[in-house]
């Protein structure tokens, strides 16, 4: 597929989402063109023939298994409706800071708060790609304690135990940085930290770091390891916060970002899930076209495997927001949808289509 551009691969504004996704349809259309951009490609054998059904799955003409274009990805088996999980992710994406799982549920009108709560979280999951390129240059690597409140307590326990976090930024010459990685860590010992390098940060690159005794011999993991001194700055008058500017700076930017957009309410169990999108969103920070963070997020979706509920709760649930019950007559298992007629497709250009 061809650079992406705005105004054919994703739309540029609001109204222009709303004018080409107006049914579910028109988003399975667009999540097949996102999923076989080269053609439909059978999931089990690799084979490029296939039929479409009267279901709406497609029959491979070579192992003759059948499939359907969300399954296999974080759409598989929703009851929930495409317009519904495109508006979603509309927003989770196309937004400045995001949005909190309770404005989603407003937005989309839909009584169940832990609906809109796994949403953001299955958007959340497909965000860190397999195989994604490591930091490269110069890099800088600390920690901090980063935290949330803890489900089922209240009052001041409620903020409960902080998890210690790594950070590593690309540091750009003369001033300024590059990409970031940030992931929960265990302990600050060299088993836990040596290996968030290894995962993050390319061989060969420049690793600063304070004096911490966790980052002894990572030298020994093919990196230039340049350490940096507090004691050593405050004997000569230097300011200890500017020791390390790059990753002091995107780490007071997740700690306010979980404070405003989420109000704090990252529990520890899911902080990894929100700093995946802090990652996602702050690497991005260029991008002039929200549009773009939304048609990425979605090619990350129909790449990624499926994410069930239960596996999201497996750790502790998510904070309950009671919501005023509707009349009996509008209750329903799940989101309505939210078709109008159909679009134009623009993404579709002069393809015929490739399946059936």
């Amino acid at each position: 597929m061809e650079h992406p551009r705005v105004g054919a691969y994703y739309p540029r504004s609001l109204g222009e989402f709303q004018a080409w996704f107006r049914s579910d349809a028109d988003c399975l259309d667009y999540l097949e063109w996102l999923r076989w951009p080269a053609g439909f490609a059978c999931p089990e054998c690799g084979g490029d023939g296939g039929w479409r059904l009267g279901d709406g799955r497609i029959r491979c003409a070579g192992c003759g298994g059948r499939t359907s274009v969300t399954a296999g990805t974080i759409f598989d088996r929703t009851r929930t409706p495409l317009t519904v999980w495109f508006t979603a992710c509309w927003h989770f994406a196309s937004g400045k800071d995001g949005i909190s799982a309770l404005s989603l549920k407003r937005i989309l009108e839909i009584g169940s708060y832990q609906t809109a709560w796994a949403m953001l979280h299955r958007l959340r999951s497909v965000l860190v790609r397999p195989g994604r390129e490591r930091l490269l240059g110069r890099v800088e690597v600390d920690e901090t304690y980063i935290g949330g409140v803890e489900p089922g307590l209240t009052g001041g326990r409620a903020h409960g135990k902080k998890i210690l976090t790594g950070i590593a930024v690309e540091v750009r010459e003369p001033r300024g940085f590059g990409r970031c990685r940030m992931q929960p860590l265990s302990d600050g010992s060299a088993s836990s930290l040596h290996p968030f390098v290894a995962a993050n940060v390319e061989t060969g690159a420049t690793v600063i770091t304070d004096g911490w005794q966790g980052y002894r011999g990572i030298e020994k993991l093919g990196y230039v390891h340049e350490r940096r001194s507090e004691r050593a700055a405050r004997a000569r008058g230097d300011d200890v916060s500017e020791l390390l500017p790059a990753v002091h700076r995107v780490a007071s930017l997740a700690k306010r970002w979980l404070l405003g957009t989420h109000q704090g309410s990252a529990d520890s169990a899911h902080l990894a899930s929100y700093l995946n999108e802090f990652v996602f969103r702050f690497n991005r920070r260029s991008s002039r076209s929200r549009g773009m963070l939304f048609y990425r997020a979605l090619q990350l979706a129909v790449g990624h495997g499926p994410v069930r509920y239960k596996s999201l709760i497996a750790n502790p649930r998510p904070r309950q927001i009671p919501p005023r019950p509707p009349p009996p007559a509008e209750r329903a298992s799940h989101p309505p949808s939210l078709e109008r007629p159909p679009a134009n497709r623009p993404w579709r250009g002069g393809d015929s289509g490739r399946s059936g």
